[in-house]
């Protein structure tokens, strides 16, 4: 069986580029059983052959599938192609961001990513919810099988031990910590500021809970459904505004903070360089959290307006790393450990046809022996006689497999089979 990963992250791909291959929520599950489709190589009963899970955020958007029978160039180039395919973009535009991780290392890789290793957030727990969704949908998808499967709960199980065994994330700096401290080299006092969030997801959520610490003059919260974003703004004792009204209101707002799952700009250029005219200049703090990007990137040459992406905060939120150096080792330590112990499951499992067969090999065997027993019983042979004589037919039957195969075989051949056979056949005493 081959197991794969194959995608791009911040560390590969500029966020122009992650937003065009990112796979929106609600068309996950379809794009999975697409995939596991295309891995096969068609329609039909051989789809049986590919496994397949999507993982798709801001920051990364991956690959995982098992195949069996292909080698792998031959996946890697078919995971490569159908990404390409799906997002109508040119292989050659999309391959030189990709990584390819077969076998030991996609399990490396997906035991990193669950445990917060390979974000841009050291330590961030976030990803291990997203990696669960991803599987979820997978699997409602149909397309996990005994591999995946596999893989993904002893991922979780791996997670787990790491954000408990290690101060892995004791010393993370969150995106929306690192949004706060931008903010505050724009503005002097943030509590000076009226603050709007768009969106009422977690990332929003975790945002505004880190500067609503920094009593801002208002909170107010857009969102395209008012009842969920008078929620989130009640726990925040802010207002709540439906998103078309956002035009109107903008203005109104020093910093924006935005991510929604939209898949188009829900900022037009044209409503910033309007409010920004409205506020006489005053400058705007904007953050925008999305991939695909909720704001357009030309706002951000506006004289009066900062804006921010997901990358742009890379370099703030990577400060400390000195403190979490030892914790890094530690998990890392605990995560060769665990693939180690997969890899051995998985040659395991490559046996398993094998005793299958035997076991189906000797029942015939046995049975044949066990008839002919029973028929020399019926017409009254001596009990004794009868038994001897199915412990020397069990054994001889046995035997003839692996004397043949000793008898036939020449040279090296012969040496190895006469080297292996007294351990197969070696008796407990």
């Amino acid at each position: 069986m081959q197991l794969l990963a194959v995608g791009l992250n911040h560390t590969t791909a500029p966020v122009s580029l992650r937003e065009k291959v990112a796979f929106p929520a609600e068309r996950l599950g379809q794009a999975v059983a697409d995939a596991r489709q295309w891995l096969a190589g068609g329609m039909g009963e051989h789809s049986v052959l590919a496994e397949a899970a999507i993982l798709s955020t801001c920051n990364r958007t991956e690959l995982y599938c098992a195949k069996r029978g292909a080698g792998v160039e031959a996946t890697i180039d078919a995971t490569a192609h159908f990404l390409a395919t799906y997002h109508r973009l040119n292989v050659s535009e999309l391959r030189p961001h990709l990584y390819t991780l077969p076998q030991d290392q996609a399990v490396r890789h997906a035991f990193r990513v669950a445990s917060g290793l390979d974000s841009m957030v050291l330590g961030e727990a976030q990803i291990l919810g997203q990696m669960k969704d991803a599987v979820r949908e997978a699997d409602a998808a149909g397309a996990l099988g005994t591999y995946l499967h596999q893989m993904f709960q002893r991922t979780f199980a791996v997670a787990k031990e790491v954000r408990s065994t290690t101060e892995i994330g004791a010393h993370s700096v969150s995106m929306a910590a690192a949004a706060v401290r931008l903010a505050q080299r724009i503005f002097d006092r943030i509590a000076d500021q009226h603050v709007l969030f768009i969106g009422a997801g977690e990332m929003i959520e975790l945002c505004a809970t880190h500067f609503s610490a920094q009593n801002p003059k208002s909170i107010t919260v857009a969102n395209r459904t008012l009842e969920r974003g008078e929620l989130l703004a009640h726990k925040l004792g802010g207002r709540a505004i439906r998103l078309a009204d956002l035009p109107e209101q903008l203005p109104h707002f020093d910093i924006v903070v935005s991510s929604t799952a939209s898949s188009l700009p829900i900022i037009g250029l044209g409503m910033v360089e309007r409010a920004i005219k409205a506020r006489r200049h005053k400058p705007m703090f904007m953050v925008d959290l999305a991939v695909p990007r909720d704001i357009e990137e030309e706002i951000g040459r506006l004289d009066d307006v900062f804006l921010y992406t997901v990358d742009d905060l890379a370099s703030t939120v990577q400060t400390g790393m000195e403190n979490r150096q030892a914790a890094v080792t530690q998990a890392e330590a605990i995560i060769e450990t665990r693939v180690q112990s997969f890899m051995h499951w998985i040659d395991s499992r490559a046996v398993v046809p094998v005793i299958r067969e035997l076991h189906e090999s000797s029942e015939q065997m046995r049975l044949l022996e066990l008839e002919r027993a029973r028929k020399m019983l019926a017409r009254g042979d001596d009990v004794d006689a009868v038994l001897e004589a199915l412990s020397r037919g069990l054994a001889a039957k046995f035997l003839h497999g692996p004397q043949h195969a000793l008898h036939t075989a020449e040279g090296d051949e012969r040496a190895r089979l006469a080297a292996l056979l007294p351990q197969l056949f070696r008796t407990k005493r």
